[in-house]
C-alpha cells in the first residue's frame, strides 16, 4: 500500500462536524441521492456561483500557526506614549487564562436567557457598579463599542432630550477641540445625517447663551493630558437648557474630581486600560454613564437585578422595550453587539485589584508623569499642561520634534507628535523609573544635551501633584465584591463559580437563529493573545504593523472573492455598525453625484431590528414593504413604494436568505427594481452562512453587504460581543467607505469620516476569521455552507411532524434555518417562552424566540455540530411537545405544570417536600442523555416585570435592597 506523504489532516473534518456517514444518514432521511441535490432543491439555480471560491490552498492548524508566526513577527512592538484613550496594560494571568482564553466565557451568546446567563450578568452588574462609582453618575450600560462611538451615542442622546423652547429651535451641537481626534471624527459621522450642526473650538470661548445649542461634550483629562474643573461651566450651562458630556478616564477617575460631583449629565470613555490590551485598536468595552432621569435614552444594554419565583435575587437584562428590536424605527439606538467579553474582562480587573490596588496603580502612573515632568524641566523644557494625571504635552519647535522622533523611533519608542510642533507623552501601569531614564536620553541625545540628571534619585521625592480641588474626596468601589477577591486562589474560585452558572457552546448546541453559533476553533483564537498582536497601539507608524497591514490586505481580498465585491472596509467593529456604515456609504455616494435629497429606505416587515434603527441614524425615512404569507418580500409592494419614492429613493435594506430562512425566488427581480428607480441594495449579511461558496451579494445584485465575522467567519459571540461588522462594496461606492482623521486606512481623498474609533476597528480578532479561511479554504468553506443547509432541513424532517414550519422555499426546503411556530399552544396556557425555560431542563439554549414571528422558535444548526447532537435536541424539543400535549390533552393542569413551572433548579429537586403534580425525576432528568451530563441553572424563572418596576442597576448592599423593593 502505498503512503501519501502530502495526505495531511484537513481542518475541514475537524470544522464541519458530521461525518461521511451521517451525511448519508441525513441524506436518506431527507430522500437526496447527494449532498449536491439537496442544494439544488435549496437555493436557487440563478443565483448558483458559475465557478468555485479562488482561495488559497487550506492549512493545517499546525502549518497556519507556523506561518502565522512570520506574519505576526512582522509586527514591530515599540514603547507606546501615545496616550489618546489606548494604553499599554497589565492582564492579570488570572483573568488573561479563565476568562480571554477559556471558551467557557467567550462562547455564551448575548444573555436574553437570564436563567443560563447569571454568571456573566453577575459580572456586567460590576462593570457598572464600577463605571457609575467612578464616574459619580447614576446608571450606566453594559458597555458600548468603543469610546468614540459612545460620544457619538451622547449626540444621539442629548438631541432626543432637548425640552420645552430647545427643543424647537436647538439644533447645535459643541465638541470642545481638545476632545481625541478619532472622536471629534466619529461626531461629525454622527451628526451630518441627522442634520446636527457640529461645532468644534475652544471651550472657553463658547456662548452657552446660544438658543440654538443643545449639548456639549468635553474631554477630562483632555487631548492635550490637561485636567480642569469644569464644574461652574456645567452650572451655567444648565441654567441655559445645555446638557454637557464628558469624556473621561476610568483610572485617572480613582484620583480626579468624578463627572457626577460636577454635575455632569453622561460620561464615556473607554475601560481598555483595565486589563484589556490595545490590539491595534480593539476590541475594547466602551461605557456610558448618565442620569436616572435618562434611563429611557441610553442606548445599549443595561442589567438590572430582579427576583425569580422563589424570590431569591436574579439578574436579567432591564429595560428591553428600549431595544431596537422591539421600536425598530423609533429606537434610540442601533446598538446589538456590545464587547460584553471586554466589560466582564474590565471588571474582573477591578474586582481583582479593588479599590486601592486601582489606586496603587493610578498613583503609580501619575507619579511616572511628575517623574518625567521633573526629569525634563531639568532640560530646560517647557510643559504646556501644567495640571494632568498621566500625560504631558512637552513645547518643542518642529525642528526639534524632528530630531526627537528620529531618535525615539531608532530607540523603539513612540511619542505623540502634534501639528503645533508639540510631543506628547502619555504614561500607563507598565512605564517604569528605567524607562523615564531612557526618555530623558533621548530628549538629551536628540537637542543635543549633555546634562547630569539622576532619575533614579529624582524618583524618591516624587508626590502627587494634581491641584486639591481637582482631588477625589469620595469613596468608590464599596461593594463586597470588589474587597472579597485579591487573592489569586478567590479570584480563581470566583471566575470558575461565575462561569459554571452559565449555558455556553462548551455544554451544547446554541441553536439561534440568525445568531450562528458555531465552532470557534482553538487554533483560530490562539494568536489573539500573541503580544505582536495585542500589545500594538492603534496609532503607530503603519510601517510598524506591516503584519497587521497583510492580514487586512490579505482578508479584504478574501472576503470580495467570497462576496463578489470590489471594495472591503474592515472599520466597522460590529453588525449594527457595520449596517450603519454601509447606509453612509450609499449616502455619501449620491450625495457626490448630486442626488443628495434621496433618503428613503426601504425595509422589509421581517428586517432584524437593527435596520431600520441604522436607517434613521444613517437620516433615512423608513418605510416598510410588506411580506406575504410565506414570508417573501411582496414583491407588488416593493415595486409600487419604489416607484412611488423613485425621485427619493436612497436605498433597500434586505436579508438574504430571508430573515425568515428561505432563498427568495424573486431576489435578483427585487434588487433590479431598487436599481432601476434610481436606488442600491444593501444586503444585511446576518445570514451569509448560507451563501457562502453557492451564491454571493454582487451575484445577486446588491450593491453593499456587512458580513458579521462574529457569525459566518468563527470570532466568537463573548456572551453579547466582540463582533465586527466589516462591509464590502461593488466598484463605485469604493470611494466613500470610511476613511479615519488620525491614520490614513488606504480608502482615498473622498473617504467618508469614521465609523470606529480605530482606523481598522477590533483589528486584534482580525486574525479569527483569517485563520478559519486559511484553514478551511474555498472548497472547505463551501462544504460547510453545504453541510448548514443539510443540517437545517435534517432538523426540519425530524421536527415537522411535531411542530409546524412556518415557511419553506418552493421545494419545502429551508436554507440554514427554520421557523417552528408554537403559537397554536396558546389557547392551551402554553406560551414558546414557557418551552425556551423548559428547554433549559433538558440541557440547551433556546432557539431565538419570538423574531422575526411573534410566538415561534427560529432554530439554526450551523454546520459544526454533530447529527448525534442534532437528534438530542429534536429529541428534547419532540419530548417537550409531548408535555404540551399533555396540558392541551387535560393530564397535566394548565397552570402548574413542568413547562409553567421551568426551569427546575437543583435546589428545588434536594428539599424534603416536593409538592408539584409530577416527579422530580421528570422535573430535571426528562430523558435519559441529561443525567449524565447535567447543567444545572441557578436560578428559577425570572420576573422581568419586577425588575422594571424596581430599577436596581449597580451592585447595593443586600440590607438595601428590600427598601428599594419596598
Amino acid at each position: 500500500m502505498k503512503i501519501d506523504l502530502n495526505n495531511f489532516e484537513r481542518f475541514e473534518a475537524r470544522h464541519n462536524a458530521p461525518n461521511n456517514t451521517q451525511i448519508e444518514e441525513m441524506l436518506t432521511a431527507l430522500g437526496v441521492a447527494d449532498i449536491d441535490e439537496l442544494i439544488a432543491q435549496t437555493v436557487p439555480e440563478k443565483i448558483r456561483l458559475k465557478k468555485g471560491l479562488n482561495l488559497p490552498e487550506p492549512l493545517t492548524e499546525y502549518q497556519f500557526l507556523r506561518q502565522f508566526r512570520t506574519v505576526a513577527e512582522k509586527n514591530k512592538i515599540y514603547r507606546s506614549y501615545i496616550g489618546m484613550g489606548y494604553y499599554n496594560t497589565i492582564t492579570p494571568p488570572v483573568i488573561l487564562r479563565n476568562i480571554l482564553e477559556n471558551p467557557g466565557w467567550y462562547t455564551a451568546y448575548t444573555p436574553y436567557q437570564a436563567e443560563i446567563a447569571q454568571g456573566r450578568l453577575e459580572m456586567l452588574l460590576n462593570f457598572q457598579t464600577m463605571v457609575t462609582d467612578l464616574t459619580g453618575m447614576e446608571l450606566a450600560n453594559a458597555s458600548l463599542l468603543d469610546e468614540a462611538t459612545a460620544a457619538g451615542e451622547v449626540v444621539h442622546m442629548f438631541h432626543g432630550a432637548r425640552k420645552g423652547a430647545k427643543k424647537k429651535v436647538a439644533n447645535k451641537f459643541f465638541a470642545a477641540d481638545s476632545v481625541h481626534p478619532q472622536t471629534l471624527d466619529l461626531i461629525k459621522t454622527r451628526c451630518t445625517p441627522i442634520g446636527v450642526e457640529l461645532v468644534i473650538g475652544d471651550v472657553s470661548q463658547l456662548d452657552l447663551t446660544d438658543e440654538t445649542l443643545f449639548g456639549v461634550l468635553v474631554q477630562y483629562p483632555d487631548t492635550n493630558g490637561a485636567i480642569s474643573d469644569y464644574t461652574d461651566f456645567i452650572a451655567t450651562a444648565h441654567e441655559n437648557g445645555v446638557l454637557v458630556g464628558m469624556a473621561s478616564d476610568l483610572l485617572a477617575l480613582t484620583m480626579l474630581k468624578e463627572p457626577g460631583e460636577m454635575d455632569a449629565d453622561a460620561v464615556v470613555g473607554s475601560a481598555q486600560r483595565f486589563g484589556v490590551p490595545m490590539g491595534y485598536g480593539g476590541p475594547h468595552a466602551g461605557f456610558l454613564a448618565t442620569r436616572d432621569a435618562y434611563k429611557r435614552q441610553i442606548p445599549g444594554r443595561i442589567i438590572g437585578v430582579s427576583k425569580d419565583r422563589d424570590g431569591n435575587e436574579a439578574y436579567r437584562m432591564a429595560l428591553q422595550t428600549r431595544e431596537q428590536h422591539i421600536k425598530r424605527e423609533r429606537a434610540t439606538s442601533n446598538i446589538c453587539t456590545a464587547q460584553v467579553l471586554l466589560g466582564v474582562m474590565a471588571s474582573a480587573y477591578a474586582v481583582y485589584h479593588g479599590p486601592e490596588g486601582l489606586k496603587t496603580i493610578a498613583r503609580r502612573t501619575h507619579g511616572m508623569a511628575n517623574l518625567l515632568v521633573t526629569s525634563v524641566e531639568q532640560l530646560g523644557l517647557e510643559i504646556v499642561n501644567k495640571d494632568y494625571f498621566d500625560t504631558v504635552k512637552i513645547k518643542t519647535t518642529p525642528l526639534q520634534a524632528k530630531a526627537i522622533k528620529l531618535l525615539a523611533e531608532e530607540r523603539l519608542a513612540n511619542f505623540r507628535y502634534f501639528e503645533d510642533g508639540c510631543i506628547g507623552l502619555s504614561m500607563n501601569q507598565t512605564t517604569d523609573v528605567s524607562h523615564i531614564a531612557d526618555l530623558v536620553d533621548i530628549f538629551q541625545d536628540a537637542l543635543g544635551l549633555n546634562l547630569a540628571i539622576d532619575v533614579e534619585a529624582l524618583a524618591q521625592d516624587i508626590a502627587v501633584s494634581v491641584p486639591s480641588s481637582l482631588q477625589r474626596t469620595t469613596e468608590f468601589l464599596t461593594h463586597p465584591v470588589f474587597s472579597q477577591y485579591h487573592a489569586e486562589h478567590e479570584m480563581l474560585r470566583y471566575l470558575k463559580r461565575l462561569e459554571n452558572k452559565d449555558l455556553s457552546l462548551v455544554h451544547s448546541m446554541i441553536s439561534l437563529g440568525s445568531c450562528t453559533m458555531k465552532l470557534n476553533a482553538t487554533a483560530e483564537m490562539i494568536p489573539v493573545t500573541w503580544p505582536e498582536f495585542g500589545q500594538m497601539h492603534p496609532f503607530a507608524p503603519k510601517e510598524q504593523a506591516q503584519g497587521y497591514q497583510e492580514i487586512f490586505k490579505d482578508l479584504e481580498a478574501w472576503l470580495c472573492e467570497i462576496t463578489g465585491f470590489d471594495a472591503m472596509s474592515l472599520q466597522p467593529n460590529s453588525g449594527a455598525n457595520g449596517e450603519y456604515a454601509g447606509l453612509l456609504t450609499i449616502r455619501a455616494y449620491h450625495e457626490a453625484n448630486g442626488q443628495g435629497h434621496r433618503h428613503i429606505s426601504l425595509i422589509p416587515s421581517s428586517a432584524h431590528g437593527t435596520n431600520p434603527a441604522s436607517a434613521v441614524m444613517a437620516g433615512m425615512k423608513v418605510v416598510i414593504v410588506k411580506c406575504d404569507d410565506m414570508g417573501n418580500i411582496d414583491v407588488a409592494d416593493l415595486k409600487a413604494k419604489a416607484e412611488q419614492y423613485s425621485n427619493d429613493l436612497s436605498s433597500l435594506m434586505v436579508t438574504y436568505p430571508s430573515t425568515h430562512g428561505v432563498f427568495e425566488e424573486s431576489i435578483i427581480e427585487i434588487c433590479q427594481i431598487i436599481h432601476d428607480n434610481g436606488g442600491r441594495v444593501y444586503m444585511d449579511g446576518a445570514n451569509m452562512n448560507a451563501q457562502v461558496g453557492l451564491t454571493s451579494p454582487a451575484t445577486i445584485g446588491a450593491d453593499v453587504c456587512h458580513l458579521n465575522l462574529h457569525k459566518t467567519f468563527c470570532i466568537p459571540h463573548g456572551g453579547g460581543g466582540p463582533g465586527v461588522g466589516p462591509i464590502g462594496v461593488v466598484a463605485d461606492l469604493a470611494p466613500y467607505l470610511p476613511g479615519h482623521s488620525v491614520i490614513d486606512n488606504n480608502v482615498g481623498a473622498k473617504a467618508s469620516s469614521a465609523v470606529s474609533a480605530a482606523p481598522w476597528g477590533s483589528a486584534s480578532i482580525l486574525p479569527i476569521s483569517y485563520a478559519y479561511i486559511a484553514m478551511m479554504g474555498g472548497e472547505g468553506l463551501t462544504n460547510a455552507t453545504k453541510t448548514a443547509i443539510l443540517n437545517a432541513n435534517y432538523m426540519q424532517y425530524r421536527l415537522k411532524e411535531h411542530y409546524p414550519v412556518l415557511y419553506v422555499g418552493t421545494n419545502g426546503r429551508n436554507a440554514h434555518e427554520m421557523i417552528v411556530d408554537c403559537r397554536q399552544f396558546k389557547p392551551a396556557g402554553i406560551e414558546v417562552e414557557d418551552i425556551a425555560k423548559r428547554l433549559m431542563d433538558y440541557g440547551y439554549h433556546a432557539p431565538t424566540v419570538s423574531f422575526p414571528v411573534p410566538g415561534t422558535l427560529m432554530i439554526e444548526p450551523t454546520e459544526s455540530e454533530s447529527k448525534a447532537e442534532l437528534d438530542q435536541f429534536c429529541d428534547a424539543m419532540i419530548e417537550i411537545r409531548k408535555e404540551v400535549q399533555e396540558v392541551i390533552d387535560g393530564k397535566a393542569d394548565a397552570v402548574n405544570n413542568v413547562l409553567k413551572n421551568a426551569p427546575h433548579t437543583q435546589g428545588m429537586t434536594i428539599t424534603e417536600e416536593w409538592d408539584l403534580p409530577y416527579s422530580r425525576q421528570k422535573a430535571v432528568y426528562p430523558l435519559p442523555y441529561v443525567q449524565a451530563n447535567k447543567f444545572w441553572p441557578t436560578v428559577r424563572r425570572i420576573d422581568s416585570a419586577f425588575g422594571d418596576r424596581n430599577l436596581i442597576c449597580s451592585c447595593i448592599p443586600v440590607s438595601d435592597y428590600e427598601e428599594v423593593e419596598a
